[in-house]
């Protein structure tokens, strides 16, 4: 007997690696705070709590269909067109069990072995181990801070092959919290269309990027390429990250391709989640989420102030998600290094940059400012003193 290849191949995911440690750490008495997952510490908001109650009052809960709960298909187009003024017909929206399920379906429906797709360097490390688990020849794009750490037209023409097939973006991004350009969104899909290739876009942390100047919600891609693949997801903007709820946006093609694959592999989302999340689009859930997305964005500025009163760099300030892509080249410690001493020593969880990158994986680390801000304040006043000491003269 053998283990798959495509398994034997896949890297494991060090954010959640350093979790387990910081866990180990916890039990052993010590109080850890954890900056290395990117998950909300405010959970779902109150009415898709008791959505889910009345759910659960011992009613059948039999399978939906594949496609997801009508009613919530419905309701999602309603806050596409509420929210960001495009029109979307339900029956293009999958519900997913997640949006890691949502990825996973559309790039298995778009990747061939041998396919070349598009990734920026630096993102999210489980878009690239999907892409390689179906064969595709995954090209990483190098990106800077110029480009926000962001694909750019011009470094998507550069890597552009005759087997490209697919350019798969992350507007906000994981783990920079950047968004690319409208504009220049725009243009690499614009181009990407025009030579036959896909377009999926992962917008999970969509409604968490910063408003524009005019105070309207950031664009979602649909606006100006309707379609392209859109990914979104529960578990950010909503608070939902247990619930493992998401949802993909199709061009019609796919959409009986994605339901055969999901019938076989997932045959639906859990239906008592779907039930309760239709109430995360009531106006008082919503008047939550912003609230939420306001002082994530608080949040934002006491990381930064505090990262600079340190001395760690973040080349590029964040416009969405809760993560700071921290540049720690200028001490005398690489990126894992520096992750494993803050938590040893500090008891502080980060992310290395390996996780996410090939040219900045040694020399840059993820914080997630998903917490508490008096979590944060006192991460950072360990961090400050972790340095110090390593600073003074021996």
């Amino acid at each position: 007997m053998h283990i798959a290849q495509r398994a034997r191949e896949t890297e494991p995911f060090h954010a959640l690696a350093f979790g387990q440690r910081a866990a180990d750490l916890e039990a052993a008495g010590h109080h850890v705070v954890k900056l290395s997952i990117g998950e909300p510490d405010f959970g779902a908001p109150p009415a898709v709590r008791e959505a889910m109650r009345d759910a659960m009052d011992g009613r059948p809960l039999p399978y939906t269909p594949a496609l997801g709960l009508p009613e919530l298909r419905r309701t999602l187009a309603r806050f596409y067109r509420d929210r960001h003024g495009v029109e979307v017909d339900p029956g293009r929206i999958v519900i997913t069990s997640g949006a890691s399920a949502a990825l996973l379906l559309v790039t298995a429906a778009t990747t061939d072995p041998g396919d070349a797709v598009l990734i920026a360097d630096p993102s999210y490390p489980c878009n690239r181990e999907m892409v390689r688990a179906f064969g595709g020849d995954l090209r990483l794009v190098p990106t800077s801070p110029e480009t926000r750490y962001q694909l750019s037209p011009g470094a998507v023409a550069a890597a552009w092959t005759e087997r490209t097939n697919t350019v798969m973006i992350a507007s906000p991004s994981n783990p920079t919290g950047t968004a690319v350009p409208a504009n220049a969104l725009r243009e690499i899909c614009a181009l990407a269309r025009e030579r036959g290739a896909w377009r999926i876009v992962d917008e999970i942390y969509l409604d968490l990027q910063d408003p524009g100047a005019d105070g309207a919600p950031a664009r979602t891609v649909l606006a100006d390429d309707p379609d392209a693949i859109v990914i979104g997801s529960f578990s950010k903007y909503f608070g939902m990250t247990g619930w493992r709820l998401g949802w993909a946006v199709l061009p019609e093609v796919l959409v009986p391709v994605i339901e055969r694959l999901a019938m076989n592999w997932f045959l639906c989302a859990s239906a008592p989640a779907q039930l309760a999340a239709v109430a995360a689009f009531t106006p008082e859930s919503l008047a939550v989420c912003e609230d939420r997305r306001r002082e994530l964005a608080a949040r934002r500025a006491l990381v930064l102030d505090g990262l600079a009163a340190i001395g760690l760099p973040v080349p590029v300030q964040p416009d969405g998600a809760f993560y700071v892509y921290i540049d720690v080249s200028g001490t005398d410690m690489d990126a894992w290094r520096f992750c494993e001493e803050a938590l040893q020593h500090a008891h502080v969880s980060l992310t290395p940059g390996r996780d996410f990158a090939v040219e900045t994986g040694e020399t840059h680390v993820r914080l997630s400012y998903a917490a508490s801000r008096a979590d944060l304040s006192e991460g950072l006043a360990r961090l400050g003193a972790f340095l110090d000491a390593r600073r003074a003269p021996a």
